[in-house]
């Protein structure tokens, strides 16, 4: 069982199922290892109905362990299973007790009253440890509010204790224990002790697990928000996906670790958060909320998206057609435009930094991410990098940004936006080289290949300008605004020929791949990283 506040929550809902299934496989084990023993010790010759019983316990767990395994299981479900299967298996394993008494009388010729009262009870009294055991490993393993764990425990007990002194092997063949018997009161109220010992052993555990469960979670808050998993990770923090407590809302919540991250790198990100948080185009990621946990740890929480970004977009499928690429471009375009409109440069954008997702009437819709190394115009680049130094990544960075960082406008960004559109188009960067230096010393002096050439096929020579334009080295050649190149983005031929169908059936493949391979939307490997680049002292810092 799980907290009332969560009770609902589909992590909860998984954990309850996951560890049922491990509590009922361990007990398959168990029995199966206890038959195989049984049969080893004494090899069959006379199968009796102990053996048929036995058989019975190994099915039924084998059993319950393979429906809480398979599929996707409900809450209520899981409830059930776990008591309704514990009283089952108490109720056969009285037989089994039983019918086992029988064999040890026979086995050792005892037909005395006393003999077989003391064998009763100590075949009784054992039998009560091992289920005891049973039940402390499912206190420990299965989710459990201590009350639920109490009333299951002694739930599950009062069959053993109940039928274990009613039934005993008679002379004539029968079960019954007579009234007047020896084994009255002693041996019922005996085993009415040692299970309430068990009981209260079980509701302590669970009370513990179930504390530290609760532990845990108030310990993943922050805010209004349950940490779930974690889904990123960077130079100085990382990412979890997230819920939010009431709303059920899901989202990404970026930690910025004081142990990665002077208290300059934190006020810094504090402060462009306080701005980027101003954004509300809906091609870019939205801002729910930020502040400090206890510990000092700074946070923001964005919206969640799930989908993929175009650097594993096209590590996995390759060049993008025109049509397609035109599309994100401008939505790409749509997010800087209102940027630039309210003095933020993103100085980072990149494939990795852009988020292609959808929603059930569009499809690729894009999302710009990652406006951690937004600048504001005409402010001192030294309030977010150290002196002398440029920030962003060398495989998309304007030449204005290498040579004079503290220059930077707008426009840099849309040379950012060339390249990716290049990496979109042909599946290459604009400039490849060994070194940082070297590929900014190619930003700087050497002209690009144009695409199609890259490509070795023809491209809309509409599309293949604006790439070009965007990638010129004087920023005054580049178009003069975000909104600009959108609206020359939207005037290509190709602006309209987007194959809808094709490209939501595209998306319902993906989901299906992704569900199958289980795979995530933020695998930080093959990204192209992030660096602080000091000139002077020709040293880098990557920065996630």
């Amino acid at each position: 069982m799980v907290s009332p506040t969560t009770e609902n929550n589909e992590e909860a809902r998984a954990f309850l199922q996951a560890r049922l299934a491990l509590f009922w496989k361990v007990l398959f084990l168990f029995t199966l290892a206890g038959g195989v023993l049984g049969l080893l010790a004494k090899p069959m010759v006379d199968p009796g109905p102990d053996l048929l019983i036995t058989f019975g316990e190994i099915v039924l767990a084998g059993c319950l362990w393979w429906l809480c395994r398979r599929g996707k299981r409900s809450i209520r479900f899981c409830r059930i299973v776990d008591a309704g299967g514990l009283f089952v298996s108490a109720f056969i394993g009285v037989f089994l007790t039983r019918f086992l008494l029988i064999g040890f009388l026979r086995e050792h010729a005892l037909v005395s009253s006393e003999g077989t009262l003391m064998a009763d009870a100590y075949i009784s009294l054992i039998d009560l440890m091992p289920f005891a055991m049973f039940l402390a490993i499912r206190a420990a393993l299965v989710p459990s509010q201590p009350r639920r764990t109490f009333f299951i425990t002694a739930m599950v007990g009062a069959p053993r204790i109940v039928l274990t002194t009613l039934l005993v092997p008679a002379a004539d063949g029968g079960l019954t224990r007579r009234h007047g018997s020896d084994a009255y009161p002693w041996l019922p109220s005996t085993a009415i002790m040692m299970w309430m010992i068990a009981t209260i052993t079980c509701t302590v555990i669970s009370k513990v697990i179930y504390g530290l469960r609760a532990e845990v979670r108030e310990a993943r808050k922050f805010g209004q928000y349950v940490l779930e998993r974690r889904i990123g990770e960077g130079a100085m923090g990382v990412v979890y996906r997230a819920t939010h407590a009431m709303l059920r809302r899901p989202a990404a919540i970026k930690l910025l670790l004081k142990d990665r991250a002077s208290e300059a790198d934190l006020l810094r990100f504090e402060r462009e958060v306080q701005l980027t948080s101003r954004l509300v185009h809906p091609n870019t990621i939205s801002i729910f909320d930020y502040g400090r946990a206890a510990d000092g740890t700074f946070y923001y929480v964005m919206e969640y998206l799930d989908g993929l970004d175009l650097q594993h977009l096209v590590d996995q499928y390759g060049p993008i057609d025109p049509a397609r690429t035109i599309h994100i471009l401008a939505q790409i375009s749509g997010a800087l435009a209102e940027a630039h409109a309210l003095g933020l440069i993103h100085r980072d954008i990149k494939p990795a930094n852009v988020v292609l997702t959808e929603r059930p009437d569009e499809p690729d819709v894009v999302k710009v991410v990652d406006f951690g190394l937004v600048k504001k115009f005409g402010g001192n680049l030294a309030e977010s990098a150290a002196s002398e130094a440029i920030t962003g990544t060398p495989l998309y960075m304007a030449p204005e940004a290498i040579s004079r960082p503290d220059t930077i406008d707008g426009r840099s960004d849309l040379y950012a936006v060339g390249a990716v559109a290049y990496f979109l188009l042909t599946g290459r960067h604009v400039f490849e080289a060994a070194t940082v230096i070297e590929i900014c010393s190619k930003h700087m002096l050497e002209a690009p290949v144009p695409p199609s050439q890259r490509l070795g096929k023809a491209l809309p020579a509409d599309l293949e300008a604006i790439v070009l334009a965007c990638l010129a080295k004087d920023r005054a050649d580049r178009p003069a605004s975000a909104a600009v190149l959108r609206t020359s983005l939207l005037a290509c031929a190709d602006a309209n020929r987007l194959d809808l169908p094709a490209t939501q059936a595209w998306w319902t493949a993906f989901r299906a791949s992704r569900k199958d391979s289980s795979s995530t939307v933020d695998k930080p490997d093959s990204r192209p990283g992030t660096m602080a680049i000091d000139l002077g002292g020709r040293s880098t810092v990557d920065l996630g």
